[in-house]
């Protein structure tokens, strides 16, 4: 009989002789990706989400998308050499000074001004208040309030015996702040950096700590929004670890739609490890599976036969907000499996909304088939040395940054090889509130679904997940390439599984799929509806329920009477907590206008008005707002709120007519014929008026009464791809010349205000070319800022098109928008 690895590899060489004769039979190159800015790594929601930032594996601390480490870390050993292929250990720090995410701490304060000499070690502040901090004026943060523009700050420390080591500043500043110790000024921070973060201090600010009594003195500014800060010192150990352990050769890494391959070279053995987030969207019991696999094949390449095992190491950082909050971390056995498992201590089930938060509830697993598999539990800074000799526990440790430490041996190796794989998941118990109501994970829908019982399914399951996953990874990158192109389906890929994996998945009250995203890096708004907007060709491509599901909830939001305005509501509220708009101010043109639009790329896909029936009364309180308002907007903000208010806009214009139309064309489908005239007529009546009133000669302008501007019409593509017809061919052949003109190295900028740029927006702007070499040229300049771009995060959207350095946002689902052109492709036939 075949072992698994036989099979796994004679079931690969088959799909891999179809896949490759379907893309020859297509003229597609191999699906190989040259780079990406961010490597996705373990996908699946906007907590459970593991990247890494480096072209080598074991280059970084792989982390969560928004920086903060969440650390995997491999280590093949092959006839006792020791090869490290992943991640790289974590370093170990000695604390001087307590920051707030070790202890409370009391310090000394004022909120007025200080005399001269406040700094200084002997100054007398036996006058200022005594507090616990850190200092914040957020209500949900323990410690000394602050609601003034200034606030000083006094800690006094001991010390008995200087390091050896600089310093390290641990520092959460806002706004800007000034830190001195002993009188000398060590370190000055402009700004606000949003989080505790360690800055190396030079030689001679580390030179102001003495033996005996110091003070660490600190001003801090708040220039707007809400005040913070938190300080503390401590200093980086030598740790020789892992001078044992050689870092593996990578020889490859590719990135398809669900799965990351890597290849290193290992002496005598080579590895390649793969990482599956089984994000299928036309299998929802697969996409809601919190559970991803990493895959290891080993083989000897000299001919010989070797001795080789594998250590995982999994951080239990993945399941806390903190390194510093309480974890528990325990192993056991179910199902045949061998299982550890973590969580915080506190668990504090939905209590922290936010955009810049990890999950501090619910629990990290990591599972093993038995293999002869040994689990057990060690410091994170104790991973490396656990397994080169010093034993770790598999009994249950209450503790801060743990790490869950699998070794799986191979036994002889030689040149056929062998696999073998292990599963990490989560399980959130609650993922989301919605209006007062704590929803559970999709799969949890099942009766009687326990994670135990979905992480023994999953490893069942095994060959055949990752069979589909690789067909579907094939057909994902065909697609997008008989659309548009290498570059283009690159880029399409890259997008995939970053799009997916910022959004939950749960059944509302009412029993109605909910796809809800977080606005990731931007305000962490949830379910924003100008997001689902970007986001939503990828999901028409390939499933429109979940487009649904990003919509049940502002129908809903409006349909219930919780929400009366008679244009469409900007979000549900902040992630996780689906409770109401939570956004400061409302976008009625824009909202209402990306609603009806995304209703009738509904129809037009499913080519069944049903969905917009089931809503007509809403859509027509939302499509008579736009036409009442819509042509001339007033100084509204539009979905580029970023760039400011802006009244006039031309482009959020183009939407309300679009949407105008697709109205009509909705209630044409419906069997309404004299609604549908009417609306259609409108539309036309109104972009016949848009045409003359924006014409500003060789273009369009960015707002009417301005023809000195220009900016993206990337709205205007919904006309070509639903077939409403309402702009003339001469219309978009102009601007597309005119954008032409515009490139800058990186990309066509969002309008002539900056040269920023939105890069989902230019595949949509690209979507309207009637040439596809017009299409290639404003796609190239995209490709090549993923390639290049410095700015070493998931896809950032909005990023400098002279530089291609991230302006801001990253992680964020409208890249799902890239897939316009496909969509354009499926819909209309035509590049």
């Amino acid at each position: 009989m075949k072992n698994n690895f036989d099979i796994l590899r004679s079931g690969v060489k088959t799909f891999r002789a179809l896949a490759m004769g379907a893309l020859l039979a297509s003229a597609a190159p191999a699906m190989a990706q040259d780079h990406a800015p961010s490597y996705p790594l373990i996908t699946h929601t906007p907590y459970f989400s593991i990247w890494s930032n480096t072209d080598k594996l074991t280059e970084s601390t792989t982390t969560h998308w928004t920086g903060k480490p969440q650390s995997l870390l491999g280590v093949l050993k092959v006839d006792g050499e020791f090869y490290r292929f992943m991640g790289q250990p974590a370093p170990k720090y000695k604390t001087i000074l307590a920051a707030s995410d070790e202890t409370t701490y009391t310090c000394k304060y004022t909120f007025t001004e200080p005399a001269a000499g406040w700094e200084k070690s002997d100054f007398a502040d036996a006058a200022w208040t005594t507090g616990k901090g850190p200092v914040s004026s957020r209500e949900s943060v323990k410690g000394i309030r602050w609601e003034t523009k200034d606030i000083w700050v006094r800690r006094s420390f001991t010390m008995n015996e200087l390091p050896k080591e600089r310093l390290l500043l641990s520092l959460f500043h806002d706004d800007g702040a000034e830190i001195y110790l002993n009188g000398k000024l060590i370190y000055t921070a402009p700004g606000a950096n949003g989080d505790l973060q360690m800055f190396e201090l030079t030689e001679s600010a580390s030179s102001a700590l003495k033996t005996g009594e110091n003070v660490l003195a600190i001003h801090c500014v708040n220039t707007g929004g809400p005040g913070s800060l938190d300080v503390g010192l401590s200093v980086k150990l030598e740790d020789k670890t892992d001078e044992a352990v050689k870092v593996a050769k990578q020889t490859s890494v590719k990135v398809n739609a669900t799965q990351t391959y890597y290849s290193f070279k290992c002496g005598a053995v080579d590895l390649n490890v793969t990482f599956t987030s089984p994000l299928l969207m036309k299998d929802l019991k697969a996409l809601a599976n919190p559970v991803s696999y990493i895959t290891y094949e080993v083989k000897a390449n000299d001919g010989k036969t070797h001795a080789v095992d594998i250590y995982q190491g999994v951080s239990t950082t993945a399941a806390s907000n903190t390194a510093a909050q309480e974890v528990k971390a325990e192993t056991y056995n179910a199902n045949g499996l061998k299982i550890m498992k973590a969580g915080t201590t506190e668990q504090p089930v939905l209590q922290k909304r936010g955009d810049d938060l990890r999950i501090d509830w619910g629990y990290l697993y990591v599972a093993s088939p038995t293999y002869n598999a040994r689990q057990y539990i060690s410091t994170e800074d104790n991973a490396i040395s656990s397994y080169l000799g010093t034993p770790g526990t598999n009994a249950t440790v209450v503790g801060k940054q743990l790490m869950l430490n699998t070794l799986l041996p191979f036994g002889r190796i030689g040149k056929n090889g062998a696999e073998k794989h292990i599963a990490l998941a989560y399980d959130d118990i609650y993922s989301v509130q919605y209006f007062g109501t704590n929803l559970r994970p999709w799969w949890r829908n099942t009766p009687g679904a326990t994670i135990d019982g979905v992480l023994a399914a999953s490893l069942k399951n095994y060959l055949t997940v990752m069979a589909t996953c690789r067909n579907e990874d094939a057909k994902i990158y065909l697609n997008a390439y008989q659309a548009g192109g290498e570059k283009y389906a690159k880029l399409c890929v890259l997008a995939y599984r970053q799009g997916l994996a910022a959004h939950a998945l749960v059944k509302s009250p009412q029993g109605e799929l909910l796809f809800l995203s977080k606005e990731n890096f931007s305000n962490g708004s949830i379910n924003t509806v100008d997001i689902t907007y970007p986001c939503a060709p990828m999901y028409l491509l390939y499933n429109p329920e979940l487009l649904k599901g990003m919509m049940n909830g502002i129908f809903y939001y409006s349909e219930s009477g919780k929400w009366a305005k008679p244009f469409a509501a900007h979000d549900l509220g902040t992630y996780p907590l689906a409770n109401g708009q939570t956004y400061g101010e409302d976008m009625p043109v824009e909202e209402s206008g990306n609603m009806v639009i995304l209703a009738a790329a509904i129809t037009a896909v499913e080519k069944d008005p049903s969905y917009a029936k089931k809503h007509w009364k809403t859509l027509t309180t939302w499509t008579n707002y736009l036409a009442e308002a819509g042509f001339d907007p007033g100084n509204q903000l539009c979905t580029d709120d970023f760039a400011g208010h802006l009244a006039h806009n031309a482009n959020l214009s183009i939407k309300a007519i679009v949407a105008i139309g697709a109205y009509g064309k909705m209630a044409a489908a419906l069997g309404d014929t004299k609604t549908a005239a009417k609306y259609t007529a409108m539309a036309k009546d109104m972009a016949a008026k848009w045409i003359a009133k924006d014409d500003a000669g060789d273009h369009f302008a960015l707002v009417f009464d301005n023809k000195n501007t220009w900016s993206q019409k990337y709205n205007m593509v919904w006309d070509k791809v639903l077939g409403l017809n309402l702009f003339p061919k001469a219309v978009y052949d102009k601007e597309i010349k005119y954008y032409l003109g515009k490139q800058e190295k990186y990309g066509l900028p969002l309008d002539s205000r900056k040269t920023y740029t939105k890069s989902d927006w230019i595949m949509w702007t690209a979507a309207m070319a009637s040439d596809p070499k017009d299409f290639q040229a404003l796609v190239a300049p995209i490709y090549k800022f993923a390639q290049e771009t410095p700015s070493r995060v998931p896809l950032n959207d909005w990023h400098e098109t002279t530089d291609g350095k991230q302006v801001g946002f990253q992680a964020r689902s409208v890249v799902g928008g890239y897939y316009m052109q496909a969509l354009k492709f499926k819909l209309t036939g035509k590049k």
